[in-house]
Parts: structure tokens; sequence; C-alpha cells
């Protein structure tokens, strides 16, 4: 899957089991020879609702550079990298996130997409990785294992993560962008 920087997409998931249950939209575009990935979940995790706001930048390989996420309830986080595995939150090197290049946000499949792209297996292929997992509604943040492996390059990439033996095969568009994600997240439209 070759890496094209000009991406313009709108997209929008609802949770497995309906909008009720959680919606997401979401607004990709260039920026700064990159990308940036603007979205807002409304959404429940166990017996807490939220409401979040989130913005990401990548540049042209798809290694993150920043993560902001703000909650209606007022947590905040900021996160900041070189691309290259070191990070800071809200200005404060965190040495316990070394070597992570990804950020995971438990609440939405877009976060998926950018180790499936930046990553770009052949069929068979398979990666495992390090990245920033982020928790909600609480936004803690910790590095997590996991792998990915293109079941078929370009269109059906298993999930797995090392953590909990959690597994899932997620089918894509024709930009790496999460179709479905089994029991969790449908794409509307």
């Amino acid at each position: 899957m070759s890496i094209p920087t000009l991406i313009f997409r709108t997209i929008r998931w609802s949770a497995w089991d309906g909008c009720e249950a959680g919606l997401e939209h979401l607004d990709v575009r260039p920026a700064d020879g990159g990308l940036d990935i603007s979205g807002v979940v409304i959404a429940q995790e166990e017996d807490a609702q939220f409401g979040l706001s989130y913005r990401l930048k990548l540049d042209a390989l798809w290694h993150t550079k920043e993560v902001q996420l703000r909650t209606t309830s007022g947590h905040v986080l900021h996160l900041e990298s070189d691309g290259r595995g070191h990070w800071q939150e809200n200005g404060r090197d965190r040495p316990d996130l070394q070597g992570c290049i990804d950020v995971d946000i438990q609440a939405t499949p877009i976060t998926n997409t950018l180790p499936i792209r930046r990553l770009d297996l052949d069929t068979g292929e398979s990666m495992e990785i390090r990245l920033c997992y982020i928790t909600l509604p609480d936004l803690t943040v910790f590095a997590s294992n996991q792998r990915y492996t293109a079941i078929e390059a370009g269109s059906l990439y298993r999930f797995e993560s090392l953590e909990d033996d959690f597994t899932a095969d997620l089918p894509v568009d024709e930009d790496g962008f999460v179709l479905d994600y089994p029991g969790l997240f449908k794409r509307l439209g």
C-alpha cells in the first residue's frame, strides 16, 4: 500500500450495537506535509458515559507527532513525539513510553489505521509493535504491545493485543481506514 499524503476523508462509525451505544465522526486532511485527523466520539466504557474530542498530527510516513484529547468532563491529555519513540505528556518526558511510535485510543478504530498504513505489510507478513495505549474516560496512557498481520494486504488485517490475547480481523478500505471492527465498531455510509 503506497503512502499518499493527500488524503481528504470524512468517516463515521457507530458502536457495534448501534448509535445509541456510541458514535464517532472524524475528518482527515493534509497538513504540514503529513495528515491532521480530528474526531468526536460519544460513547460509554462499562458504566461511564463520555464525550471525547481528539486531534492527531501525523508526518508523511504515518508517524504520530502529536495527540490532543479532551473529554466533556474536563480531562485533557497532550502527547508529543519526535516520531522516533520519544514522548512527552503535557510537556514532561515519558521514558516509560520509549520506543512507541503509534497511539491506540481505546474508543476509536482510527488508531488501528496508523500502524496498518505505517507498517505497509505484505500478505502473510506480521510485525509486533509497542505503542501508547490511551484508556477512556480517564485518559490514562501506558505502553502496550500489539501485533498486526496482513491477511490480505490492502484489504484485511489481523490485530492482536499481546497483553490480553484479544484478536480481531479488520477489513479496511482502499486508504487503509477500518471498515468494521467486529463486536466494537461498524462504518456508517
